[in-house]
């Protein structure tokens, strides 16, 4: 019996030897996984958005030797007061409600507010989530522009062939660029065994983002028939991109857009253990300089007289072209090709955002352009996107009297 224990206890203590080994070769990995898990925590969530380097695998896009697009002008006060929901709301409460850090505001191209909360500065590089998403389809319509997508109505596999035999084959480049692929895609995030959660385990743990979006098989309704937000239509477009350039997404992005806008430090995205982009949500900028972006769609493509991307490619991008939601799915407001048109929007009017309330808002009709960060918890909540809207829209006619 003594001898059997002994072994017994031999054998345990190997078993723990080997855990301390594994742990001590993927420590970093280990230590980020801890990190991911306390991501969106109410009290290191400010922090971590300004922290994603420390948690994922990322890969810097050099700003270039541009020279930064000047931001200048005289600071102005925020309105005291907006209209939501029929009722007046103080806006310095609205926006502390909302958890915002940062927001920057230019009117007729000139900086005229600017403040950051929270413990926030102004040289934080801040995670945007789904406002990457808008980054991509400026990218795209370089690459459609350049010849090297011949169709936007071309099957994506004619590009990623690895996407044969998924439910991505048959969808066109347009499809998965207005969130019409039909593929199915829970984006539910409380939901600890949705699609998007899964997703989410795959880039915390190193996997292939790439063989993620292969591997989808089910599809809700035949493509083009309805719009429905499926993140992963991103990476797909991301990958699109990729086959049909021969470069990675951080190289083309940096090259085309943004060298030319004249940033004032070096954006990255958050990637995968393989070194690919988590194009739909995993850039990190300053809040000047995703207000940059925003300036240079305002203009139609152009910034400090460097064309980016088409003026026709910015109004087509903007103008809403998905198609209808479909019966008993989220109430949505206008779908472009990865941009967002609120309802009753004016002329032009367009905006970008990504979960925890991250907006670039632009109204090119009061040639206004808003970029607003936070880490609000609570932005799922019924109102609180329409009352984002009314709020910005509040800051652009103030700035426009």
């Amino acid at each position: 019996m003594g001898k059997l224990l002994k072994w017994l206890a031999l054998f345990v203590l190997a078993i723990i030897l080997v855990a301390m080994v594994a742990v001590a070769l993927n420590w970093e990995r280990f230590n980020r996984l801890l990190r991911v898990n306390s991501l969106f925590t109410e009290e290191l969530i400010v922090s971590n958005f300004s922290a994603m380097d420390t948690m994922f695998e990322t890969t810097t896009m050099p700003r270039g030797d541009v020279a930064a697009t000047p931001l200048t002008g005289t600071r102005q006060p925020l309105p005291e007061r907006f209209a939501h929901d029929g009722e007046i709301r103080g806006l310095a409460d609205w926006m502390d409600q909302n958890a915002a850090t940062a927001i920057v505001v230019l009117k007729d191209g000139e900086l005229v507010h600017e403040d950051y909360f929270r413990d926030t500065g102004e040289d934080d590089l801040r995670i945007s989530w789904s406002v990457a998403k808008s980054f991509v389809s400026v990218l795209l319509g370089t690459v459609v522009e350049a010849g090297e997508i011949a169709s936007l109505d071309d099957p994506v596999e004619l590009y990623v062939p690895e996407l044969t035999g998924s439910a991505y084959e048959g969808v066109t480049v347009r499809q998965v660029a207005n969130m019409a692929s039909g593929v199915t895609f829970d984006e539910d995030y409380l939901d600890f065994n949705s699609d998007i959660n899964r997703m989410g385990r795959v880039l915390a743990l190193g996997g292939s983002m790439d063989a993620f979006a292969a591997d989808l098989t089910l599809r809700d309704r035949p493509a083009g028939r309805a719009w429905q937000y499926v993140s992963i239509d991103t990476h797909v477009l991301a990958m699109v991109i990729r086959g049909a350039t021969g470069r990675s997404l951080p190289e083309l992005m940096g090259e085309r857009v943004m060298q030319p806008l004249g940033l004032e430090a070096d954006p990255y995205f958050v990637t995968d253990g393989y070194g690919v982009a988590f194009a739909l949500g995993g850039l990190n900028l300053r809040t000047r300089d995703y207000a940059r972006f925003g300036l240079m769609v305002e203009q139609g493509g152009i910034i400090e007289g460097r064309r980016i991307v088409s003026e026709a490619w910015i109004r087509e991008s903007t103008t809403p072209s998905a198609p209808q939601a479909p019966p008993g799915g989220r109430e949505m407001h206008g779908y472009g090709l990865q941009w967002w048109i609120p309802q009753a929007a004016e002329a032009g009017e367009t905006y970008a955002v990504g979960i925890y309330d991250q907006y670039i808002f632009i109204d090119p009709e009061r040639d206004v352009v808003i970029a607003l960060n936070s880490a609000n918890r609570a932005f799922r909540e019924p109102g609180v996107r329409d009352g984002q809207i009314a709020m910005m829209r509040a800051i652009a006619r103030h700035y426009d009297e």
